[in-house]
Parts: structure tokens; sequence; C-alpha cells
């Protein structure tokens, strides 16, 4: 069973975990937690709408459920990755050439960020353009070997991935509520409502 099942699978498992961290006593160093289950954790505080997936079959029919879910059937995705497009083309999606007639992105990203929850995006996903030129809902694909501990480690795998040439407009998207636009502490970046789709790869 893998580690995000135990995480997901049952309430009392998280019980006995808890009881075993109080159990350790007051003065006792404290336990780090996986950086997966730490994502996971500050991910879903952000609100952030996460499914994880076993394989590609899977994936897909997160995907198709999200749609469903929504009532999106009749409208349109936007891809700016020709290769994650394809990689969706049996699913069937009706797709935009333009932002301005979508009503949801698909994209991917560089690293999911455990320590604050967060998504590493830059122009390879975005192009020039800012957060807030694209629709309120966005649906990422990711894979579990992405995760990791910090940003400055995400930006180093940029670097290390990107040797020829580094990619411009590096950002997070960290608010996937949108309500959280009138909250002071996310006062200037652009809250999304966002779907994860995160394939075990590990």
């Amino acid at each position: 069973m893998s580690l995000f099942r135990k995480i997901f699978s049952s309430k009392s498992q998280k019980e006995k975990e808890v009881v075993k961290s109080d159990e350790r006593g007051r003065y006792m160093p404290t336990q780090e937690i996986p950086i997966d289950e730490s994502f996971t954790i500050n991910f879903k505080k952000n609100g952030g709408k996460f499914l994880y997936c076993d394989s590609l079959d899977e994936v897909y029919d997160n995907l198709n459920n999200i749609i469903l879910e929504n009532n999106w059937e009749e409208t349109s995705a936007f891809f700016y990755d020709t290769n994650l497009k394809e990689k969706f083309k049996s699913s069937q999606l009706k797709v935009s050439t333009t932002l301005s007639e979508c009503t949801y992105f698909i994209t991917t990203c560089e690293n999911l960020i455990a320590n604050d929850g967060s998504l590493l995006v830059c122009s390879n996903q975005l192009a020039e353009k800012k957060l807030n030129e694209f629709p309120n809902n966005v649906i990422v694909f990711a894979t579990t070997s992405q995760i990791v501990s910090n940003i400055g480690e995400g930006l180093r795998e940029i670097k290390h991935k990107n040797t020829s040439r580094i990619p411009t407009n590096i950002t997070t998207i960290k608010h996937f509520k949108l309500q959280e636009e009138k909250d002071f502490l996310s006062y200037g970046s652009s809250a999304k409502n966002l779907y994860l789709l995160l394939l075990e790869d590990l």
C-alpha cells in the first residue's frame, strides 16, 4: 500500500499517530513528517482539491469526473503545453485556442512545494502571462517525484533542468479559494479553483 493510500485510508490510523506523538512528551524533539505527506496537508489547507492517481487511466477517470461534477462538458479547455494536450487527447475535451474563450486551464507545474503546499510554475506553463489572465478554474497534472521540500529546492531544480536557458515568469500558485481574493493576507495574489491530479511515479 502506497504512502498516499495510508494517509487517506482511515481516521483511526491518524488518531493513533496523534496519540503516539503525544506520548513522546513535551520536550522530545518533534518528528519530521515525510515531504509528500507535508505537501498534501498544506495543499489542502490552502483549499486545493487533491486527487491521487495510481495510473494514467485513473488520471483520465478523475479528469472526466471533474468535468462532469462542474458541468464543463460543453465548455472549452485551454492548453499551453502541446505534449500535455496530446496526453489528454483520448479524453476528447473541447479545446479552445484562446484564453478568453476557455472555462478551465489544464497545465503541468515545475514542482510541488511541501512546506507551504504551493505549486511552482514558470514560463514553461504560463508563457509570459500573469496568473490573473488565466481562468479561475485550473487543473494541474503532476507526479509525486516533483514534490520538493521548499521553494529554494524547486528553483535549483528549474536551474538544473534548464542549463542552456533559464525560464522566466517564475511564480507560485498558493491560494485555491476564490473568496480569499478579498482576504488581506492574500492581497495581490491570484486565487484559483484548483484541482491537482497527482500521479504516483516513485
